[in-house]
């Protein structure tokens, strides 16, 4: 039985796609919902995986969120101890900080739609096995992150260029792969343009979703590997 601990960092951002990838796959995986005042655990012992969802605040809000304290300390010791971590946009930066790289706001942000393109060392990495260069993803960012050291660069944007990475066994995403339909309408509501994004989810869910399903399908044969060889 995998023991994956999922971090929610705000009510609107939950695990989408992940949570019916786990539903498919029949993974009873502990939704811990920081922002509500669940504990945020000590250790890591208890865990094969972590994965850090978004939020809207910045990686630096302890004072107005002060469960983000407690979840980077985690993170850091993920990191270190090799366990497998995916972290999702807030999530990414959040592990970006615990490898002491510089979290701040970006030039530009990126909102909707998106593509991000994989570089080499992104095409031959376990979690984008079966996946095209060019991804179409969901992007809601206004903050980016320096590359953390020894961290390998995994996918870029033409806007922010640092968009996936891996340091050990653990991975930061700026885009949204675990978006849905709900997700989105809620997010863009009153955007001029949600309407637009809400119907190219709805003509290319099935795709979207497949390729979704193989990032958290890849990041599960990453634990099981780590589990039989040791991470």
């Amino acid at each position: 039985m995998w023991k994956i601990l999922v971090i929610q960092n705000a009510p609107a951002e939950g695990p989408g796609t992940l949570g019916d990838f786990f539903r498919k796959q029949g993974i009873a995986a502990d939704l811990l919902q920081a922002w509500g005042g669940d504990r945020i655990p000590r250790s890591i012992r208890r865990y094969d995986g972590i994965i850090a969802l978004g939020g809207p605040m910045s990686a630096h809000d302890e004072r107005e969120h002060p469960f983000l304290a407690p979840e980077l300390s985690l993170l850091m010791k993920a990191v270190d101890g090799n366990l497998p971590v995916l972290g999702i946009c807030l999530g990414a930066q959040l592990i970006a900080r615990a490898c002491d790289a510089a979290v701040y706001r970006a030039p530009e942000g990126e909102t909707g739609w998106g593509t991000v393109t994989l570089t080499a060392k992104g095409r031959q990495d376990i979690l984008f096995q079966g996946l095209p260069g060019n991804l179409p993803v969901i992007q809601y960012h206004n903050d980016t992150f320096d590359m953390p050291w020894e961290a390998d660069l995994l996918a870029i944007s033409p806007v922010c260029r640092n968009q996936a990475f891996r340091v050990n066994n653990a991975y930061g995403f700026q885009f949204h792969v675990e978006t849905d339909r709900a997700m989105i309408a809620d997010w863009f509501r009153g955007h001029r343009e949600s309407g637009q994004w809400v119907h190219r989810y709805e003509e290319t869910e099935t795709a979207f979703r497949s390729a979704a399903d193989q990032v958290f399908s890849n990041f599960m044969h990453l634990l099981e590997i780590c589990r039989v060889f040791g991470a």
